[in-house]
């Protein structure tokens, strides 16, 4: 027997609630609904309790609460890699992105490509210092924290950035 009406659509919207920037995939799997039921529910609920926002492939779930920046950052904190070189420049300020890529564990390619999608969404910016090298720091600190704190890695976000990780490492040698 399949949940019906206002029942399952309230389950959708408190997901989303709970979980802000929850893929389709996932949303599926965590309500244990059919997709085409969920596809259905989310279609009645979207504008009015659910704002859908398509990132990179996948299409994230938000209350409309969320504006359009918070939205996309969100989408991008998911990912393991990208948290952990927000973080690090949380941690320390305006910083060089070798080191960057070093605290992080990653290969400067590996960084570039998560930084341009950072700074794209407006989470990051890029300078260069006196020295001609590229400095990474944060657009909105204060922002980036409250998000960083909503933000969850998913199983396969961290799964491939681990990937890349290991790959890093294996071909750095």
């Amino acid at each position: 027997m399949t949940e019906r009406g206002e029942a399952a659509r309230q389950r959708i919207a408190e997901r989303v609630r709970a979980d802000p920037g929850v893929h389709f995939n996932a949303l599926v799997r965590g309500l244990d609904m059919a997709p085409g039921q969920a596809q259905y529910h989310l279609r009645r609920l979207l504008d009015d309790r659910v704002v859908a926002e398509d990132c990179y492939g996948r299409t994230h779930y938000y209350p409309p609460s969320f504006d359009a920046w918070e939205r996309r950052s969100l989408a991008l904190l998911r990912r393991e890699t990208s948290a952990d070189v927000v973080g690090t420049l949380l941690e320390s300020g305006r910083t060089p992105a070798t080191e960057v890529a070093e605290r992080v564990g990653i290969a400067r390619s590996t960084l570039s490509w998560h930084v341009e999608r950072l700074a794209d969404a407006g989470l990051v910016v890029e300078d260069r210092d006196s020295r001609g090298r590229v400095v990474l720091d944060l657009a909105h600190r204060e922002r980036t924290v409250r998000l960083l704190r909503r933000a969850r890695p998913t199983l396969p976000g961290r799964l491939v950035d681990r990937f890349t990780r290991l790959v890093d490492s294996l071909l750095g040698e």
